[in-house]
Protein backbone atom coordinates (compact mmCIF):
# COMPACT_ATOMS: atom_id res chain seq x y z
CA UNK A 1 0.00 0.00 0.00
CA UNK A 2 1.05 3.81 -0.85
CA UNK A 3 2.08 5.88 1.96
CA UNK A 4 0.39 9.01 2.12
CA UNK A 5 -0.70 12.06 4.36
CA UNK A 6 -0.10 14.85 6.53
CA UNK A 7 4.11 15.42 6.48
CA UNK A 8 3.49 18.33 8.88
CA UNK A 9 0.82 20.52 10.11
CA UNK A 10 0.52 23.96 12.47
CA UNK A 11 -2.39 25.80 13.48
CA UNK A 12 -3.04 29.69 13.72
CA UNK A 13 -6.02 31.21 15.47
CA UNK A 14 -4.88 35.13 15.12
CA UNK A 15 -3.62 37.53 17.91
CA UNK A 16 -7.03 37.86 20.09
CA UNK A 17 -9.71 36.27 21.83
CA UNK A 18 -12.91 36.43 24.05
CA UNK A 19 -13.71 35.12 26.73
CA UNK A 20 -17.10 33.47 25.93
CA UNK A 21 -18.58 33.19 29.53
CA UNK A 22 -18.23 36.62 29.65
CA UNK A 23 -19.86 37.55 26.06
CA UNK A 24 -22.90 35.24 27.30
CA UNK A 25 -23.28 37.22 30.23
CA UNK A 26 -22.61 40.60 28.30
CA UNK A 27 -25.20 39.48 25.80
CA UNK A 28 -27.96 38.82 29.46
CA UNK A 29 -27.82 35.17 27.41
CA UNK A 30 -29.21 31.82 29.33
CA UNK A 31 -26.12 30.99 30.88
CA UNK A 32 -27.56 27.43 32.00
CA UNK A 33 -28.09 26.63 28.43
CA UNK A 34 -24.84 28.48 27.33
CA UNK A 35 -22.90 25.85 29.05
CA UNK A 36 -23.89 23.31 27.24
CA UNK A 37 -21.92 24.60 24.24
CA UNK A 38 -18.99 23.60 26.41
CA UNK A 39 -17.36 26.50 24.71
CA UNK A 40 -13.76 28.25 26.56
CA UNK A 41 -12.71 31.01 24.03
CA UNK A 42 -13.43 32.24 20.39
CA UNK A 43 -10.63 34.01 18.49
CA UNK A 44 -12.01 37.41 17.27
CA UNK A 45 -10.72 38.94 14.00
CA UNK A 46 -9.28 42.10 13.98
CA UNK A 47 -9.97 44.35 11.23
CA UNK A 48 -6.50 44.07 9.63
CA UNK A 49 -6.54 40.19 9.87
CA UNK A 50 -8.31 37.87 6.99
CA UNK A 51 -8.21 34.70 5.83
CA UNK A 52 -4.86 34.86 4.06
CA UNK A 53 -3.09 36.36 7.29
CA UNK A 54 -4.22 33.59 9.33
CA UNK A 55 -3.45 31.02 6.34
CA UNK A 56 0.05 32.24 5.62
CA UNK A 57 0.79 32.66 9.55
CA UNK A 58 -0.13 29.19 9.63
CA UNK A 59 1.96 27.92 6.75
CA UNK A 60 5.06 29.96 7.13
CA UNK A 61 6.73 27.30 9.72
CA UNK A 62 6.04 24.71 7.78
CA UNK A 63 7.29 26.06 4.79
CA UNK A 64 10.33 27.66 6.75
CA UNK A 65 11.68 23.97 7.80
CA UNK A 66 12.08 22.78 4.85
CA UNK A 67 15.20 22.94 2.34
CA UNK A 68 14.90 24.98 -1.10
CA UNK A 69 14.94 21.48 -2.71
CA UNK A 70 12.01 20.28 -0.29
CA UNK A 71 9.93 23.68 -1.09
CA UNK A 72 10.66 23.77 -4.66
CA UNK A 73 8.52 19.93 -4.51
CA UNK A 74 5.48 22.28 -3.46
CA UNK A 75 3.58 21.63 -6.52
CA UNK A 76 -0.11 22.07 -5.54
CA UNK A 77 -1.64 24.87 -3.08
CA UNK A 78 -5.38 24.71 -2.29
CA UNK A 79 -6.76 27.38 0.03
CA UNK A 80 -9.95 25.90 1.37
CA UNK A 81 -12.73 28.68 2.36
CA UNK A 82 -16.23 29.98 2.92
CA UNK A 83 -14.43 33.35 3.17
CA UNK A 84 -13.00 34.41 0.40
CA UNK A 85 -13.63 37.97 -0.51
CA UNK A 86 -13.45 37.56 -4.60
CA UNK A 87 -15.91 35.53 -6.80
CA UNK A 88 -12.95 34.57 -9.04
CA UNK A 89 -9.45 35.51 -7.61
CA UNK A 90 -8.30 32.38 -5.43
CA UNK A 91 -6.93 33.21 -2.29
CA UNK A 92 -4.30 30.35 -2.84
CA UNK A 93 -2.54 33.12 -5.29
CA UNK A 94 -1.85 35.44 -2.50
CA UNK A 95 -0.40 32.71 0.03
CA UNK A 96 2.10 31.58 -2.70
CA UNK A 97 3.52 34.71 -3.45
CA UNK A 98 3.84 35.46 0.30
CA UNK A 99 5.07 32.04 1.34
CA UNK A 100 7.47 32.52 -2.09
CA UNK A 101 6.96 29.21 -3.07
CA UNK A 102 7.79 27.99 -7.22
CA UNK A 103 5.72 29.09 -9.81
CA UNK A 104 5.54 25.78 -11.49
CA UNK A 105 2.73 25.08 -8.85
CA UNK A 106 -1.24 24.63 -9.46
CA UNK A 107 -3.11 27.11 -7.50
CA UNK A 108 -6.85 26.86 -6.72
CA UNK A 109 -9.51 27.18 -3.94
CA UNK A 110 -12.46 25.19 -3.01
CA UNK A 111 -15.35 26.12 -1.21
CA UNK A 112 -17.99 23.74 0.62
CA UNK A 113 -19.12 25.37 3.68
CA UNK A 114 -17.10 23.14 6.90
CA UNK A 115 -16.45 20.16 4.46
CA UNK A 116 -14.04 22.48 2.39
CA UNK A 117 -10.81 21.51 4.55
CA UNK A 118 -11.26 17.61 4.56
CA UNK A 119 -12.31 17.85 0.78
CA UNK A 120 -8.50 19.42 -0.04
CA UNK A 121 -6.96 17.11 2.19
CA UNK A 122 -8.85 14.61 0.33
CA UNK A 123 -7.62 16.34 -3.12
CA UNK A 124 -4.09 16.20 -2.34
CA UNK A 125 -3.88 12.77 -1.08
CA UNK A 126 -5.33 11.49 -4.53
CA UNK A 127 -2.52 13.44 -6.36
CA UNK A 128 0.53 11.93 -4.67
CA UNK A 129 -1.19 8.28 -4.78
CA UNK A 130 -1.40 9.66 -8.71
CA UNK A 131 2.30 9.75 -8.52
CA UNK A 132 1.87 11.65 -11.53
CA UNK A 133 5.16 13.53 -10.21
CA UNK A 134 6.90 11.46 -8.12
CA UNK A 135 8.25 13.18 -4.85
CA UNK A 136 5.81 15.84 -5.27
CA UNK A 137 3.93 17.53 -2.13
CA UNK A 138 0.88 19.17 -1.79
CA UNK A 139 -0.09 22.51 1.19
CA UNK A 140 -3.24 22.49 1.95
CA UNK A 141 -4.71 25.43 4.08
CA UNK A 142 -8.52 25.37 5.24
CA UNK A 143 -8.89 28.81 6.86
CA UNK A 144 -12.04 30.63 7.79
CA UNK A 145 -13.32 33.51 9.85
CA UNK A 146 -16.56 34.37 11.31
CA UNK A 147 -17.30 38.40 11.25
CA UNK A 148 -20.17 40.06 13.12
CA UNK A 149 -21.30 43.14 11.86
CA UNK A 150 -23.68 46.00 12.89
CA UNK A 151 -25.72 46.92 10.00
CA UNK A 152 -26.71 50.46 10.25
CA UNK A 153 -29.89 51.32 12.48
CA UNK A 154 -29.93 47.71 13.41
CA UNK A 155 -29.48 46.32 16.70
CA UNK A 156 -25.65 44.86 18.04
CA UNK A 157 -27.98 41.87 18.47
CA UNK A 158 -30.33 39.94 16.57
CA UNK A 159 -31.92 36.36 17.73
CA UNK A 160 -29.75 35.05 15.03
CA UNK A 161 -26.79 35.66 17.18
CA UNK A 162 -27.68 34.74 20.56
CA UNK A 163 -25.91 31.22 20.42
CA UNK A 164 -23.70 31.95 17.15
CA UNK A 165 -22.28 34.93 18.24
CA UNK A 166 -20.14 32.56 21.06
CA UNK A 167 -19.38 29.97 19.08
CA UNK A 168 -18.27 31.51 16.05
CA UNK A 169 -14.58 31.73 15.77
CA UNK A 170 -11.65 32.45 12.85
CA UNK A 171 -8.42 30.73 12.08
CA UNK A 172 -6.39 28.41 10.13
CA UNK A 173 -4.63 24.98 9.72
CA UNK A 174 -2.04 24.70 7.30
CA UNK A 175 -1.24 20.71 5.98
CA UNK A 176 1.89 19.48 3.97
CA UNK A 177 0.95 16.34 2.38
CA UNK A 178 3.05 13.96 0.89
CA UNK A 179 4.00 10.24 0.53
CA UNK A 180 6.06 10.82 4.03
CA UNK A 181 3.00 11.02 6.22
CA UNK A 182 5.45 11.79 9.14
CA UNK A 183 1.93 13.42 11.41
CA UNK A 184 -1.00 11.75 10.21
CA UNK A 185 -0.53 8.14 7.93
CA UNK A 186 -4.02 8.04 5.97
CA UNK A 187 -5.85 4.58 6.20
CA UNK A 188 -6.39 4.36 2.22
CA UNK A 189 -9.24 3.55 1.09
CA UNK A 190 -10.64 3.91 4.14
CA UNK A 191 -13.46 6.47 3.32
CA UNK A 192 -17.04 6.87 3.93
CA UNK A 193 -18.70 9.74 2.10
CA UNK A 194 -22.20 10.82 2.18
CA UNK A 195 -24.44 14.11 0.89
CA UNK A 196 -27.58 15.58 -0.41
CA UNK A 197 -29.23 18.90 -0.73
CA UNK A 198 -30.36 20.68 2.52
CA UNK A 199 -30.84 24.04 3.55
CA UNK A 200 -29.47 24.05 6.79
CA UNK A 201 -26.72 27.12 6.43
CA UNK A 202 -26.08 29.01 4.17
CA UNK A 203 -24.61 32.39 2.57
CA UNK A 204 -26.82 33.90 0.77
CA UNK A 205 -25.01 37.26 0.43
CA UNK A 206 -21.33 37.68 0.61
CA UNK A 207 -21.23 38.97 4.40
CA UNK A 208 -24.93 37.72 5.33
CA UNK A 209 -25.21 34.03 7.14
CA UNK A 210 -28.46 32.18 7.37
CA UNK A 211 -29.57 28.72 8.76
CA UNK A 212 -32.03 26.21 10.93
CA UNK A 213 -29.77 25.14 13.89
CA UNK A 214 -32.53 22.80 14.30
CA UNK A 215 -32.32 21.19 10.58
CA UNK A 216 -28.23 21.69 11.17
CA UNK A 217 -27.82 19.28 13.61
CA UNK A 218 -30.68 17.04 12.26
CA UNK A 219 -28.15 16.70 9.47
CA UNK A 220 -25.07 16.31 11.07
CA UNK A 221 -26.28 13.53 13.06
CA UNK A 222 -27.82 12.07 9.83
CA UNK A 223 -24.62 12.54 7.71
CA UNK A 224 -22.13 11.11 10.99
CA UNK A 225 -24.49 7.57 11.20
CA UNK A 226 -24.18 7.51 7.55
CA UNK A 227 -21.03 8.33 6.61
CA UNK A 228 -19.45 5.36 9.24
CA UNK A 229 -22.20 3.07 7.80
CA UNK A 230 -20.11 3.67 4.15
CA UNK A 231 -16.93 3.07 5.93
CA UNK A 232 -17.95 0.69 7.87
CA UNK A 233 -18.91 -1.24 4.46
CA UNK A 234 -15.34 -0.46 2.90
CA UNK A 235 -13.41 -1.44 5.70
CA UNK A 236 -13.98 -4.89 7.09
CA UNK A 237 -14.86 -5.55 10.30
CA UNK A 238 -14.90 -1.45 11.17
CA UNK A 239 -16.52 -1.22 14.63
CA UNK A 240 -16.81 2.23 16.14
CA UNK A 241 -15.92 1.77 19.73
CA UNK A 242 -12.70 -0.63 19.03
CA UNK A 243 -11.47 0.38 15.74
CA UNK A 244 -10.43 3.85 16.76
CA UNK A 245 -8.38 5.16 19.88
CA UNK A 246 -9.27 8.45 19.21
CA UNK A 247 -12.05 10.31 17.36
CA UNK A 248 -11.90 14.12 15.57
CA UNK A 249 -14.75 15.88 14.98
CA UNK A 250 -15.82 18.55 12.89
CA UNK A 251 -17.16 21.25 15.88
CA UNK A 252 -19.25 23.61 15.76
CA UNK A 253 -19.09 24.00 19.49
CA UNK A 254 -18.69 20.98 22.07
CA UNK A 255 -22.00 20.25 23.39
CA UNK A 256 -23.17 19.01 19.40
CA UNK A 257 -20.30 16.98 19.68
CA UNK A 258 -21.23 15.39 22.34
CA UNK A 259 -24.48 14.60 21.53
CA UNK A 260 -23.79 13.24 18.26
CA UNK A 261 -21.23 11.04 20.33
CA UNK A 262 -23.96 9.94 22.06
CA UNK A 263 -26.36 9.27 19.54
CA UNK A 264 -23.65 6.73 17.85
CA UNK A 265 -22.82 4.76 20.54
CA UNK A 266 -26.32 4.01 21.62
CA UNK A 267 -27.11 3.24 17.71
CA UNK A 268 -23.93 1.57 17.21
CA UNK A 269 -22.91 0.10 20.56
CA UNK A 270 -25.66 0.21 22.30
CA UNK A 271 -24.01 1.72 24.93
CA UNK A 272 -25.80 2.92 28.66
CA UNK A 273 -24.92 6.47 30.30
CA UNK A 274 -22.03 5.74 32.05
CA UNK A 275 -20.01 3.57 29.15
CA UNK A 276 -20.92 6.81 26.72
CA UNK A 277 -19.62 9.23 29.26
CA UNK A 278 -16.30 7.64 29.36
CA UNK A 279 -16.08 6.72 26.19
CA UNK A 280 -16.36 10.48 25.50
CA UNK A 281 -14.05 11.83 27.98
CA UNK A 282 -11.29 9.33 26.68
CA UNK A 283 -11.45 9.12 23.14
CA UNK A 284 -13.46 12.75 22.25
CA UNK A 285 -11.97 15.10 24.30
CA UNK A 286 -8.52 15.39 23.70
CA UNK A 287 -9.90 16.64 19.97
CA UNK A 288 -12.25 19.07 21.87
CA UNK A 289 -9.82 21.37 23.52
CA UNK A 290 -8.20 23.71 21.12
CA UNK A 291 -11.75 23.66 19.43
CA UNK A 292 -12.79 25.21 23.04
CA UNK A 293 -10.07 27.74 22.88
CA UNK A 294 -10.87 29.03 18.69
CA UNK A 295 -14.36 28.73 18.34
CA UNK A 296 -16.05 27.09 14.78
CA UNK A 297 -13.51 27.81 12.37
CA UNK A 298 -15.78 25.81 9.61
CA UNK A 299 -13.59 24.57 7.00
CA UNK A 300 -10.83 24.10 9.22
CA UNK A 301 -12.73 23.26 12.29
CA UNK A 302 -11.68 19.35 11.61
CA UNK A 303 -8.46 19.45 11.25
CA UNK A 304 -7.95 21.55 14.53
CA UNK A 305 -10.06 18.98 16.08
CA UNK A 306 -7.12 16.62 14.54
CA UNK A 307 -4.47 18.68 15.55
CA UNK A 308 -6.01 18.71 18.91
CA UNK A 309 -6.27 14.75 19.53
CA UNK A 310 -2.66 14.34 17.94
CA UNK A 311 -1.23 17.50 20.46
CA UNK A 312 -3.29 16.01 23.91
CA UNK A 313 -3.75 12.05 23.05
CA UNK A 314 -1.73 9.32 24.10
CA UNK A 315 0.82 8.15 21.31
CA UNK A 316 3.48 5.68 23.02
CA UNK A 317 2.28 3.29 20.59
CA UNK A 318 0.90 4.10 17.20
CA UNK A 319 -2.82 5.24 17.35
CA UNK A 320 -5.87 5.12 15.18
CA UNK A 321 -8.12 8.10 14.96
CA UNK A 322 -11.08 8.10 13.29
CA UNK A 323 -12.25 11.81 11.69
CA UNK A 324 -15.78 13.08 11.00
CA UNK A 325 -16.31 16.09 8.67
CA UNK A 326 -19.75 17.79 8.17
CA UNK A 327 -20.28 20.67 5.84
CA UNK A 328 -23.46 22.37 5.86
CA UNK A 329 -25.50 21.79 2.48
CA UNK A 330 -24.42 19.07 2.91
CA UNK A 331 -21.31 17.24 2.44
CA UNK A 332 -19.51 14.52 4.82
CA UNK A 333 -17.14 12.18 5.28
CA UNK A 334 -15.63 9.86 7.88
CA UNK A 335 -12.25 8.49 7.58
CA UNK A 336 -8.63 7.30 8.93
CA UNK A 337 -5.54 7.46 9.55
CA UNK A 338 -2.74 6.56 12.52
CA UNK A 339 -0.41 8.53 14.69
CA UNK A 340 2.94 7.62 16.10
CA UNK A 341 4.68 9.15 18.85
CA UNK A 342 7.23 11.15 16.36
CA UNK A 343 4.23 12.44 14.49
CA UNK A 344 2.92 13.63 18.10
CA UNK A 345 6.54 15.36 18.79
CA UNK A 346 6.66 16.64 15.29
CA UNK A 347 3.40 18.87 16.01
CA UNK A 348 4.29 19.76 19.19
CA UNK A 349 7.15 21.68 17.77
CA UNK A 350 5.01 24.20 16.96
CA UNK A 351 3.77 24.63 20.10
CA UNK A 352 0.38 25.64 18.98
CA UNK A 353 -0.80 25.59 23.02
CA UNK A 354 1.67 28.18 23.56
CA UNK A 355 0.10 30.50 20.59
CA UNK A 356 -2.74 30.77 21.62
CA UNK A 357 -1.97 31.59 25.45
CA UNK A 358 -0.30 34.28 23.96
CA UNK A 359 -3.49 35.95 22.20
CA UNK A 360 -4.76 39.37 23.81
CA UNK A 361 -7.67 39.14 25.67
CA UNK A 362 -10.34 41.91 24.45
CA UNK A 363 -12.65 44.02 26.92
CA UNK A 364 -16.16 43.94 25.91
CA UNK A 365 -15.22 47.38 25.13
CA UNK A 366 -12.91 46.84 22.49
CA UNK A 367 -14.89 43.67 20.72
CA UNK A 368 -18.30 46.18 20.40
CA UNK A 369 -15.58 48.81 18.66
CA UNK A 370 -14.27 46.00 16.42
CA UNK A 371 -18.02 45.27 15.77
CA UNK A 372 -18.49 48.26 14.36
CA UNK A 373 -15.08 48.97 12.91
CA UNK A 374 -15.76 45.07 10.94
CA UNK A 375 -18.06 47.34 8.41
CA UNK A 376 -15.41 48.84 7.12
CA UNK A 377 -13.84 45.86 5.37
CA UNK A 378 -17.27 43.83 3.63
CA UNK A 379 -16.73 42.05 0.69
CA UNK A 380 -15.93 44.37 -2.50
CA UNK A 381 -14.09 46.77 -0.56
CA UNK A 382 -12.12 48.94 -3.41
CA UNK A 383 -9.66 51.13 -1.53
CA UNK A 384 -8.93 51.00 2.21
CA UNK A 385 -5.65 51.40 5.08
CA UNK A 386 -6.45 49.77 8.04
CA UNK A 387 -5.65 51.23 11.13
CA UNK A 388 -3.00 49.58 12.69
CA UNK A 389 -3.40 51.43 16.16
CA UNK A 390 -6.84 49.42 16.83
CA UNK A 391 -6.01 47.03 19.52
CA UNK A 392 -2.51 47.61 19.20
CA UNK A 393 -0.91 45.55 21.54
CA UNK A 394 -2.26 42.54 19.97
CA UNK A 395 0.43 42.80 17.00
CA UNK A 396 2.57 42.11 19.28
CA UNK A 397 0.97 39.41 21.31
CA UNK A 398 2.61 36.10 19.18
CA UNK A 399 6.08 37.10 19.88
CA UNK A 400 7.44 36.68 16.39
CA UNK A 401 7.11 37.86 12.83
CA UNK A 402 2.68 37.96 11.85
CA UNK A 403 1.37 38.83 8.52
CA UNK A 404 -0.85 41.78 8.70
CA UNK A 405 -3.24 43.52 6.04
CA UNK A 406 -2.14 46.37 5.53
CA UNK A 407 -4.12 48.09 2.72
CA UNK A 408 -6.50 47.29 0.18
CA UNK A 409 -6.25 49.46 -2.75
CA UNK A 410 -8.18 48.93 -6.35
CA UNK A 411 -9.44 45.74 -4.91
CA UNK A 412 -6.05 44.07 -4.57
CA UNK A 413 -5.06 43.38 -1.01
CA UNK A 414 -1.71 44.19 0.60
CA UNK A 415 0.22 42.87 3.43
CA UNK A 416 3.07 43.73 6.07
CA UNK A 417 5.21 41.45 8.24
CA UNK A 418 5.08 43.05 11.79
CA UNK A 419 8.05 41.66 14.49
Amino acid sequence: MSLVGIEAMNAYAGTTFLDVQKLAEHRKLDTSRFENLLMKEKTVALPYEDPITFAVNAAKPLVDNLSEQEKDRIELVITCSESGFDFGKSMSTYCHDLLGLNRNCRLFELKNACYSGVAGLQMAINFILANTSPGAKALVIATDISRFMIEEGGDALTLDWSFAEPSGGAGAVAMLVSDTPYVFQIDVGANGYYGYEVMDACRPKADTEAGDSDLSLLSYLDCYENAFLEYQRRVEGADYSSSFDYLAMHTPFGGMIKGAHRNMMRKMVKAKPDLIEADFESRVIPGLLYCQRVGNILGATTMLSLASTIDHGNFDTAKRIGCYSYGSGCCAEFFSGVVSLEGQERLRKLKIQEHLDNRYELSMDEYEQLLIGSNAIKFGTRNLVLDSNFVAQARTSQGKETLFLKEIKEFHREYEWVS
